[in-house]
This record gives structure tokens, C-alpha cells and sequence, in this order.
């Protein structure tokens, strides 16, 4: 099987190079290997590739018609903004998102989307900048992503839905915003209700940008080589009971500190820990701790010392740019282990931990904007889990690193190619997990209770319901406005999912007007 794949994948990344004539680069914080930089342009310090920032818009290189003076109708359709204001001491856009799609899988008939989407932002002086966006959907999703949905309440990395159509279909909606404020050239303010990401790779095992939007605040201090992060989160548990209807779901905190060193021009390495505790306990007296206040303190310890059972984190970040435009990079998660019990290598349960191995290139092969990312993750049974959910590594019925939780090893490459306004690319991805059967916790699901776990030992990846999981999709696009992100797409997704007990596979086609800016996760 592993042999098929790897010359699937050798065939796919042929056709990209072959394509010369298609692909253009995806814009804003949707996920595009060619918009990483291994190192700074400058060949400075100052730039940190690991620390995703979402105020940092992709520019387009297309040709330019200077020719003849365009109309307006042209220039807002093809080249700007809607609306666009600049002064002398401040800056604003806003721009309507259509995302309309229609397509076709072999289980559910007929799926669409059609969103109506809203996003503005801008500066006011040298300090200050802001954006905000607003998504309305309703949509008919694909059947393994309606089958999701269903049963975890939520549209992937959208939060909750409601029935439309008879109940054929959800209706959602979805709004980010951010505050970003440049107090001085050493540290910077956020604020915001949007996501995070922490990596150099697709996927994060520390902190990814996979489930719906959450309120944060974020403390950004750069000295010389170094960039430290402080930022303090709250989240949704949907999972544990309403402490009450004029409270709505429970929720909990978070604290995250991370520090991004780069030691030389090519090396980086960054530390990471993090604390989620419940809002309150039983009582409801608990709320935001203090403790957790101070933004340069080591973690670990203050979780011990305020006698609490919350759930602390720590992990490793680091990149090695072999070439300017090439690197190896890696992450690794430690959730708890004993040393004791990790040299008997009898499999104990408590011992969860994780990791992440990859290599990306850009403009591979000395082809421009041809880029290629292969990497691969996992997770041990239970890592991210704790005695509820209250206090586990999730956000709104989703983990807050990778979207298959535990208990899973996963191979993804992607591959992407610009050429003016054509965009091609693939994804490939092969993932063994194991799922839990009636009456059974084998560690994958992370909002499990560690307490119902089936095994105290023998526990490995793969355990219980050992399922195998292929994905593959290509996609092309031609970009209409750059500004905005809009083209028109279309896209082919294969997937099959497969184990002793059921096989489930889908075949989808879809075709669209698309100009959103989200980077939303459907290969899982």
C-alpha cells in the first residue's frame, strides 16, 4: 500500500512540474507552501517563520497593463478593494467575499455553499492595524463532512451550525477580527477573536489554527535574535454540561508562552509550554486564575503550585533552511510521561507525547513558484486528553493541534505552482488511526476522559479499530482579483476510509466563485 502511494505521490508531483501553464499562489491565511519564507529576505535576525501572523497579507507579482487606463467597474472587479481610502495618516479597505460553490459526491447527490462574506480593515497612524470579517452560510457538505458535523455540533473550524433546508443542510455563520498594535520596534499588542498557529509545517502539534475562532490576548516581544509570545485565551467546552442556561456552554481558560530563537541564519529552535484550566469548578468561584498572570513565567511550575489539575504542555519547535529556500523542520509535544515507566517500554497509557518531521521547498528545481511540502505527524493514545473535557486540549468539539486528536500517524505532501493568475495544486495525505468500538477508549477521541481508558498498558498507535485513511485532491484556479482573493476554482477530492468492520469511500467535484480568506481544514 505504502509503495502505491509513494508512486501516486511521484506522479502527482510530476504532472505539477509538467504544468507550466497553471497555478497562482493562495492568498491571505489560507494555507500556501510558496507564501513560507525560510529566512528573512533581509538576511537578518528579526524574522520569525514559526509564529504565523495573520495581519501579513500575500503580494501578488502579476503583470502589470499600463497601457490604457482601466474603468472603474474593471479595477474594483479585477484589482482593488471595493473601497479604498488612503490618507495621510490612516488607510481603509473593505471588500464583499462571495464563496459560492456547487458540486456533486457519490454518497449525498448535489453539495453547495453559498456564502456571503464581508471583510474590512486598515491603519490609523504608523501603530495601528485592524480587520474584521463577517461569513453567512448555509451549505450541503460532503457526506463524511456532514457525518461530522452531526455528531460534534459544529462545522469544521466554524463553529456551531443550525438546520436549513429540512434539515438537509447547515446554516452558520462565522466572524474574526484582529487588533494589532506596534508599540514600539521591541514589543507588539493583539487583540483579537481569530485563530493561532505555531509552526513551521501544514499541520501543528503545539498550537494550530484547525477549530473556530476564540477571544485572545497576545504579547509579542522581539530582542535581537529573540521573539517571545505570551498569550492568554479562552475557549468553549460543548462537551460538558451547561452549568446553566443563562451561563451557556462551560468554558476555560489557556496561557501560552512561546520563545523563538534563531541561534544562526539557518537554525531555529523555539520552546513552548501551555496551561487550559476550567473556568470555574463545581462551584463556579474559580474563573480566570492571576496565577497565570505574569507573562515571563515558567509555566510548570505555578500549574503545581496552585494544586489544581490543569493541564500543562510543553514543546519543541525548530527549523533547519538548508538552502535559502529549503528546510527541514520538526515539533514535539509532551503532554505527561514517567521516566520509569518510558524505560520499561511496556506501553503505559500516561506516557503522551507527540511529534512532527518535514521538509518543504519553494521554487524547487530553480522552476519559480513551483513548491513542495512533505511532513509527518503523530500523536500516542490519550496525548492532549485529560480527566474531562474541561480541561483537555479543545476548542469548541475540536483539538487545538491536529485535527485527528491521538492515536494517529499521518503522511501529508502538498504541492503548489504559480504561473500569472493560474493556480495549481495537489494534497496527498495517508493516516492510520485507531477508533474506539461500543464501550471503549483507546485514546483518539481527546475529549474522552482519560479516566475510561480501555488499557494501563500495551497501549501504541493504532490501537482498537485500526482504520487506514487516503486523501487526495487537486485543485485549479484562475485569480480574478488579488486584493481580495477572488477566482474561480475547481477541485476533485478522492477519499477512502477503510478497516476490518465497514469502508467508507467518496468521490467529490466541485466548482465555485471563491474569494474567502479563511484557511479551514476537510482533510481528516
Amino acid at each position: 500500500m505504502l509503495k502505491k502511494l509513494q508512486v501516486l505521490s511521484l506522479l502527482l508531483f510530476c504532472c505539477l512540474v509538467a504544468a507550466h501553464n497553471v497555478q497562482a499562489q493562495s492568498a491571505g491565511r489560507q494555507y500556501s507552501v510558496g507564501f513560507y519564507k525560510p529566512v528573512a529576505d533581509t538576511g537578518g535576525y528579526s524574522y520569525h517563520s514559526s509564529l504565523r501572523d495573520y495581519m501579513v497579507q500575500p503580494t501578488f507579482t502579476l503583470p502589470e497593463d499600463s497601457t490604457r487606463k482601466r474603468s472603474w467597474f474593471h479595477r474594483k472587479l479585477f484589482q482593488e478593494h471595493l473601497l479604498e481610502y488612503k490618507g495621510d495618516d490612516y488607510d481603509f479597505y473593505a471588500s464583499f467575499l462571495p464563496d459560492f460553490q456547487v458540486g456533486h459526491s457519490n454518497w449525498n447527490s448535489t453539495t453547495w455553499l453559498n456564502t456571503r462574506g464581508v471583510i474590512a480593515g486598515g491603519r490609523i497612524g504608523d501603530k495601528l492595524t485592524f480587520y474584521t470579517e463577517f461569513y453567512e452560510n448555509q451549505g450541503k457538505f460532503p457526506k463524511y463532512i456532514d457525518n461530522f458535523g452531526r455528531a460534534n455540533r459544529v462545522v469544521p473550524g466554524q463553529g456551531e451550525w443550525k438546520d436549513f433546508s429540512n434539515g438537509k443542510a447547515f446554516d452558520f455563520a462565522y466572524a474574526s477580527a484582529l487588533i494589532n498594535y506596534e508599540a514600539s520596534r521591541h514589543f507588539t499588542f493583539q487583540l483579537g477573536y481569530d485563530k493561532n498557529f505555531i509552526g513551521d509545517g501544514y499541520r501543528s502539534m503545539l498550537l494550530s489554527d484547525v477549530p473556530f475562532n476564540y477571544p485572545f490576548l497576545k504579547i509579542i516581544a522581539n530582542v535581537g535574535r529573540i521573539q517571545y509570545t505570551t498569550m492568554w485565551a479562552q475557549f468553549i467546552d460543548m462537551k460538558y454540561p451547561k452549568a446553566s442556561y443563562d451561563n451557556g456552554y462551560r468554558k476555560k481558560w489557556g496561557v501560552f508562552n512561546y520563545l523563538d530563537w534563531n541561534v544562526s541564519k539557518k537554525l531555529s529552535l523555539g520552546l513552548f509550554g501551555a496551561v487550559i484550566w476550567q473556568d470555574s469548578d463545581s462551584t463556579g468561584k474559580r474563573g480566570f486564575d492571576v496565577s497565570y498572570l505574569n507573562p515571563i513565567i515558567f509555566l510548570r511550575p505555578v500549574e503545581f503550585s496552585v494544586g489544581s489539575a490543569d493541564n500543562a504542555l510543553m514543546g519543541l519547535n525548530a527549523k533547519y533552511a538548508v538552502t535559502p529556500n529549503s528546510t527541514f523542520y520538526g515539533q514535539f509535544i509532551l503532554d505527561e510521561f514517567k521516566l520509569s515507566e518510558m524505560t520499561k517500554g511496556r506501553g503505559w497509557w500516561g506516557n503522551k507525547f507527540g511529534g512532527q518531521v518535514g521538509f518543504r521547498s519553494n521554487n524547487i528545481f530553480d522552476v519559480e513558484k513551483l513548491n513542495v511540502l512533505t511532513e509527518v505527524n503523530a500523536a500516542r493514545p490519550f496525548t492532549y486528553s485529560q480527566r474531562t473535557s474541561l480541561n483537555n486540549y479543545g476548542h469548541y468539539n475540536q483539538p487545538l493541534a491536529h485535527p485527528m486528536g491521538a492515536n494517529f500517524v499521518e503522511w501529508v505532501s502538498i504541492a503548489d505552482y504559480q504561473y500569472r493568475r493560474w493556480f495549481l495544486r495537489g494534497q496527498l495525505m495517508l493516516a492510520k488511526y485507531g477508533l474506539d468500538t461500543a464501550n471503549t477508549n483507546f485514546g483518539k477521541d481527546i475529549f474522552k476522559s482519560y479516566e475510561t481508558r480501555t488499557l494501563d498498558y500495551d497501549n501504541h498507535i493504532g490501537q482498537g479499530l485500526s482504520t487506514n485513511l487516503l486523501y487526495l485532491q487537486g485543485t485549479i484556479a484562475f485569480l480574478l482579483n488579488p486584493k481580495n482573493n477572488m477566482r474561480l476554482e475547481i477541485s476533485v477530492i478522492g477519499r477512502k476510509e477503510s478497516n476490518d468492520v465497514w469502508k467508507f469511500n467518496e468521490y467529490i467535484f466541485q466548482v465555485g466563485l471563491r474569494s474567502t480568506f479563511r484557511q479551514l481544514y476537510y482533510d481528516f
